[in-house]
Formats: structure tokens, C-alpha cells, sequence
């Protein structure tokens, strides 16, 4: 995948949920490691305070997709960018345009200013609604 500012790498779904949570805005998205199928990536999406999880793959020859809801056709993108860009407007098959990138930066520039916070929140929060087992 090409380099990304929300792509947070091997973070957990359950600290996905809490960066999400923390930038509190519907629409909110970062791009995760998958937990549970290897090469696979998820994008987390904030919609009524529940975090929704859709898979992103690399298929047929370095083609990305990402799931969708079903009955919507698949669509095939050069690269994630292209990918983010079209899922940025309503009725695409998510249920949330991804809207507000939440960034590795934003999160770094978070844990610094407030460095008690982290520990703190150890505990992740009760678990939001997912879409997929991701």
C-alpha cells in the first residue's frame, strides 16, 4: 500500500475504536492491519457512535476493492487514494462517507500533549457496533 496518513499499521480494532471515538465526528476514518486475515487491511469508519469496519484488499494484479454492502458492485482502483477519493461521497456502499482522515500524526501530536492520558485509558471503552469480524 502506498504510504498513507491515516494508515495506522497494527493497531488493535479496540484502539481503532478509541482514536475514532476521540476525533467524535461521523465520518471519521483511519486504515488498520487486518487482526484476523493476513494481507488484508480494514477501514474504520465513525457513524452514530458506533465504529463500522469494511475490509480492503489488493486483488488482480495490484488492483485495490474494499467490501462493500451487498448488492452494490464492486469496483476496482489503482491505489488506496483513488479508493478513499470515490468513498468520500454518499451511496458508494458504505454507511458513512469517509470524510476526516484521523492521522498517525494527530495521534502522536495527542500522546504528546497529553502523556497521562494514554495510561489512563488502558482500558478500552465498551465495544462499538462492528460491521465485520476484521
Amino acid at each position: 500500500m502506498e504510504r498513507l496518513e491515516m494508515y495506522h499499521g497494527s493497531i488493535s480494532k479496540s484502539r481503532a475504536e478509541e482514536l475514532l471515538a476521540k476525533a467524535g465526528q461521523d465520518g471519521s476514518f483511519l486504515i488498520r492491519d487486518s487482526e484476523s486475515v493476513p494481507d488484508t487491511y480494514c477501514i474504520c469508519v465513525l457513524y452514530d457512535q458506533c465504529v463500522l469496519t469494511y475490509r480492503l484488499f489488493q486483488v488482480e494484479g495490484n488492483l485495490w476493492k474494499a467490501e462493500t454492502a451487498p448488492g452494490v458492485k464492486e469496483r476496482l482502483f489503482r491505489n488506496v487514494n483513488n479508493l478513499i477519493t470515490a468513498f468520500q461521497h454518499p451511496d458508494q456502499g458504505m454507511a458513512m462517507p469517509l470524510l476526516y482522515p484521523v492521522t498517525v500524526d494527530q495521534y502522536h501530536n495527542y500522546h504528546q500533549s497529553h502523556p497521562h492520558q494514554q495510561q489512563r485509558n488502558r482500558k478500552p471503552k465498551p465495544s462499538a457496533q462492528k460491521h465485520i469480524d476484521c
